[in-house]
């Protein structure tokens, strides 16, 4: 008898050959790359932007074509921003709640409610792209029947289900919400979470006459002085102005902090976590001697290679702030301090899932370090800015109520009328306070700002 005829075939291996077969199935690859990122996001907390960087992104992303690429991206961003609208409508169709270690599952459903609820994808491919990955992973198989029963469920009730229930949720983590609320009260809360669920149009900083960028790109003119635009149409590198360094993306909030340092002409400024150098922009196009610093070397390639389009020069300098000795005070610096970014979710809506309140006051003790530092780099008499783009008051309005307890500095407030269009965002202690809620111009598309924190003291003589 032959032994190898009496011996067992070697078993395949399903995972590798369900891969190898699914290779060829149009849309999967992007389907099964985006639940991957999405478990990545939320069970390891990992930012979106890193793992969707053109550059130096996840290997599966960078494996896509620019179009897949996209639709990741618009997968990923709305499950996050719908996250919890996406949760509850998945649940009302499952008999008993999934398992505990069935991440993977809930990730490739939410992968697929986003398509079904949200994007401009046919529900019936968004459901089978599904139900094949479900097949093609061992770990959710078994799950393939209820893939397809829950989704399907889900495609013939959203018309009448999905407005009751954007109605009724919140879209972001139980602590970030109650952050809001005990920050702000129900009422401007629940306006901030409304502008999260809304997409942030494109802010543009220019050189000079803004009206007439407004025109080129279809937008509007701001009151504080930026252009606008809802949506735009081409990659920004290929827009009009771009190679000619005529302007710069940045949003309306992020504009304001540089100008609260006044009249700059020919003096010395410090701009002391500089990249990716909007604000040294600012600064050096108001007449002043920039040296931009920043502790990362790579960002600070990245600041030096847009002031290089945009044409303009600042001194950059890779230190530490915390331990910088300069060897002569500046006349005035601006620190935007390293935080939470909760001020951002309208352009990062991973950020409630992957930050938290530890997170937060970490980030405000360390704020408090660095503005303490900023304080001693500056003359006598010489202008402090302070600002983030946090939400939290924490990371704001609290650290600037002991810095100016300090011996070293007093208040500057910020006077109304000073900044154009900001007059709004003033408080009565004479800092300034964005938040997406704000600046109304006619449809949610078009309005809000990132939320941020700004304040402004003189070092003492």
């Amino acid at each position: 008898m032959d032994r190898q005829a009496g011996r067992k075939a070697r078993p395949t291996k399903p995972k590798q050959d369900a891969e190898a077969g699914n290779r060829n199935v149009p849309g999967l690859a992007a389907r099964m790359t985006a639940a991957k990122l999405l478990a990545i996001v939320i069970d390891a907390k990992t930012p979106l932007d890193g793992l969707t960087d053109n550059d130096n992104g996840h290997p599966h992303y960078l494996a896509l074509e620019p179009r897949d690429r996209a639709l990741v991206r618009a997968i990923l961003t709305t499950a996050l921003r719908f996250r919890v609208t996406i949760g509850k409508l998945l649940t009302l169709r499952l008999e008993r709640p999934l398992p505990p270690n069935a991440a993977t599952l809930t990730h490739i459903l939410h992968v697929a409610a986003a398509q079904i609820l949200f994007l401009d994808v046919p529900d019936s491919a968004a459901v089978d792209l599904a139900v094949t990955h479900a097949k093609s992973d061992p770990r959710t198989t078994r799950f393939a029947a209820l893939v397809n029963g829950v989704l399907r469920s889900l495609a013939r009730g959203k018309d009448a289900e999905l407005r009751p229930m954007l109605d009724t949720t919140r879209d972001a983590p139980d602590w970030f919400v109650q952050g809001l609320v005990s920050a702000y009260g129900e009422e401007k809360a629940v306006a901030i979470l409304a502008a999260h669920r809304v997409e942030a149009p494109v802010d543009f900083s220019v050189k000079a006459d803004a009206a007439l960028w407004a025109e080129r790109f279809g937008g509007i003119v701001l009151p504080t002085g930026g252009v606008r635009v809802e949506k735009l149409n081409a990659a920004v590198s290929e827009l009009p102005g771009f190679a000619e360094g005529e302007w710069w993306v940045q949003d309306a909030a992020a504009a304001l902090p540089a100008r609260l340092l006044g009249d700059i002409a020919g003096k010395r400024v410090a701009d002391l976590c500089a990249a990716p150098g909007g604000k040294t922009a600012q600064l050096v196009l108001a007449g002043a001697h920039v040296t931009a610093l920043d502790t990362s070397k790579n960002r600070l390639v990245r600041l030096q290679r847009n002031l290089e389009r945009l044409r303009l020069t600042a001194e950059t300098l890779q230190a530490d702030l915390l331990e910088f000795r300069p060897t002569e005070l500046f006349d005035a610096v601006l620190l935007d301090a390293p935080c939470s970014s909760t001020g951002t979710v309208r352009r990062h809506p991973d950020v409630p899932w992957t930050k938290s309140p530890a997170d937060i006051e970490k980030l405000a003790a360390l704020q408090a370090k660095m503005l303490a530092a900023a304080a001693k780099l500056v003359k006598p008499g010489g202008r402090i800015v302070f600002s983030n783009c946090s939400l939290d008051p924490a990371e704001g309005e609290d650290i600037c109520r002991t810095f100016s307890a300090s011996a070293d500095v007093e208040a500057d407030p910020i006077q109304p009328g000073e900044i154009a269009g900001a007059d709004e965002f003033l408080t009565s202690q004479g800092t300034l306070r964005t938040t997406p809620a704000g600046m109304t111009l006619g449809s949610p598309g078009i309005s809000g700002l990132d939320g941020f924190f700004a304040a402004r003291f003189r070092r003492k003589d």
